[in-house]
């Protein structure tokens, strides 16, 4: 079996532990992932790391419109598909992109299977071309995957009819993503972070309002970029709050590990847009792997991500988020079982293993 992944997700470090997991539970397969040597956003670039790349091929392939969610493309995909011919093409991108429309026909011009993948959460309709785009797609694919439920649904409301699976995109390396080995000091200042985008729809302005009511000992860290910052900043003093809270920029996923491992509570406080909800919320999965008890809003996915291992509070509303943060603070051993019930719902969910064995059954599904 010869499989080619298309991914601009693999240029993050730890996403690549999926990769290393798929390559050693297949040795009969042979495993190709082509990636661009970095991807723009809101946020600025971001750089391929090369992390896990053990047991398969990584490809660097030249990306045209970087940036452009709808409109990028690979331009030399086509000969490298001729010149490795696999059986499947996994085109790790939406379908109504431009990239894999691309993908799919030239993959399906040299005689390989295709699927795509999607967390699109939110029924949305699109203008020409990205309609005809996303309806070739439908009904031009051997698979689908889904990374949420909710996912799953939309795309059989948009018309999908063929095979799909609910697969979240990457999973978490328990082996990495560890708990602290360190016991908190009895003089301990409980930590509070967000790591993340910097943009309004993760209603960081919702969290330092919560915090500028918060009483007792804390320290708080607010961790990313984007174009929200100067005016979270601004928040942030505004409440007296930057004695308190520090703005750190984004680390390399790698170093993520040793992040969560000095926090007492992480917080995603997202709220919905009309274009977008929280589609899954990585960082929940992360923190929970490392023993760290977390706070998620109702938007999209998180209530369904962190189940009965943390505390969920309604969108949009600070009091609620609040009295969540009083009580982890005044409580360690609510901390402490929180903790706990995470790491064990990762283990049972949310691994790269079991991310990679389902994965694989797709596989030999479409190739039976």
């Amino acid at each position: 079996m010869r499989v080619l992944m298309l991914s601009k997700a693999c240029i993050v470090g730890a996403y690549q532990r999926k990769l290393e997991e798929l390559a050693a539970r297949a040795p009969e397969m042979t495993l190709m992932v082509a990636v661009p040597p970095g991807w723009k956003d809101k946020g600025g670039i971001t750089r391929l790391e090369l992390a896990h790349t053990r047991g398969y091929r990584l490809e660097v392939l030249p990306l045209a419109f970087n940036g452009q969610f709808h409109l990028h493309f690979y331009p030399t995909l086509g000969g490298l598909i001729r010149e490795f011919r696999p059986d499947i093409v996994h085109i790790d991108e939406e379908p109504y992109n431009l990239a894999t429309y691309l993908a799919n026909r030239q993959a399906r011009d040299c005689g390989a299977k295709t699927l795509w993948f999607s967390w699109q959460n939110l029924l949305r309709r699109y203008p020409p071309p990205f309609n005809w785009i996303e309806q070739y797609n439908l009904r031009h694919i051997e698979y689908a995957i889904a990374g949420s439920a909710t996912a799953a649904e939309v795309w059989r409301r948009k018309g999908y009819a063929g095979p799909l699976a609910v697969i979240p995109q990457f999973g978490v390396d328990p082996d990495i993503f560890l708990p602290s080995k360190h016991n908190a000091a009895p003089d301990h200042v409980p930590h509070i972070a967000y790591a993340g985008r910097l943009v309004p729809e993760k209603g960081l302005d919702l969290l330092l309002e919560a915090l500028a009511g918060l009483e007792g000992p804390w320290r708080a860290t607010i961790q990313g970029n984007g174009p929200d910052e100067a005016r979270l900043r601004a928040l942030a003093e505004r409440y007296n709050l930057m004695a308190r809270v520090t703005f750190r920029p984004p680390v390399p996923s790698v170093d993520m590990p040793a992040f969560y491992q000095t926090l007492d509570v992480l917080v995603l406080p997202s709220r919905t847009q009309e274009n977008w909800t929280e589609q899954f919320g990585r960082v929940l999965v992360e923190a929970m792997a490392c023993g760290v008890p977390v706070v998620g809003s109702t938007a999209g996915e998180i209530p369904h991500v962190i189940g009965d291992a943390g505390i969920i509070f309604p969108e949009n509303d600070v009091a609620a988020l609040r009295a969540a943060l009083v009580r982890l603070i005044l409580d360690p051993a609510l901390r402490r079982a929180l903790g706990t019930r995470g790491r064990a719902r990762v283990l049972a969910q949310f691994t790269q293993q079991q991310v990679a064995l389902q994965t694989l059954q797709v596989y030999q599904e479409m190739l039976a």
